[in-house]
């Protein structure tokens, strides 16, 4: 285990990890330009008192909380690694909730928690790849859980001029300050309530396509290179970093 994984298993330390992280969404928030498309879009239900579930890219989470703007009760699907507490802490910080687990994780109690919420009237934001990968994949988990609670899915991306791609699983989007930004909401999806396993694919590949073109128009107007979805799965590409000694 290296020694800043050692670290970061110190709650208190973690802690800190979490306000440093809010700290930064607010900076990079505060010092950029925004634009905003299809804002009316989650206007719209939340105006007629409908919970709905939004879909970004686990690469694309960090500026969720301020794209929010606690417009109404929300809570996000968090996995159970490292960075998903750590990004469950930063975003408390936002009034945004969290459910552990994972959207491919389909009869668990996350599942079960999420249904929960949005029968309740609370909108669920899920990255439809992750915890795991590969990027810009979506599993079904999201459609199952649309499909059971019978509520509207809702793609939603971000881009910003100044930015790095890491060099992650899920190629992270780390906004930068002093960008112009965009915020993109895209149509919601309602789904039949009855589906066989041909159709929770035709489904699944919706979503998929709808999140990747919506990214792309965003990175579009910003002036950036589209993102290209990745080709591996989070411990392919810890294996394939191990091989290299961590260069690609």
């Amino acid at each position: 285990m290296l020694l800043w994984q050692r670290v970061l298993r110190r709650p208190s330390l973690q802690r800190g990890l979490c306000w440093l992280v809010q700290l930064y969404i607010r900076l990079v928030y505060w010092t950029s330009r925004w634009t905003e498309e299809g804002g009316a879009i989650p206007a719209a239900l939340e105006a007629a008192h409908r919970p709905f579930i939004i879909a970004f890219w686990h690469g694309r989470l960090l500026m969720l909380p301020l794209m929010w703007r606690r417009r109404a009760p929300l809570n996000m699907l968090m996995s159970g690694h490292r960075d998903g507490r750590i990004i469950a802490g930063a975003v408390a910080y936002f009034g945004i909730g969290s459910i552990a687990g994972s959207s491919s994780d389909g009869g668990s109690a996350a599942l079960r928690q999420m249904l929960r919420s949005l029968r309740e009237g609370v909108s669920v934001g899920i990255t439809p790849d992750g915890p795991d990968g590969p990027a810009m994949h979506a599993s079904s988990g999201i459609v199952a859980a649309a499909r059971l609670a019978r509520v509207p899915v809702l793609p939603m991306t971000y881009a910003t001029s100044r930015r790095r791609i890491l060099d992650t699983w899920d190629r992270f989007h780390l906004a930068l300050p002093f960008s112009r930004g965009a915020f993109f909401w895209g149509e919601a999806m309602e789904l039949p309530s009855e589906m066989d396993e041909a159709a929770i694919e035709h489904w699944r590949r919706i979503i998929e396509r709808r999140l990747n073109d919506l990214t792309a128009e965003a990175d579009r107007r910003v002036g950036c290179e589209t993102t290209a979805p990745g080709t591996l799965a989070r411990q392919e590409w810890q294996a394939r970093r191990r091989a290299t000694g961590g260069r690609g």
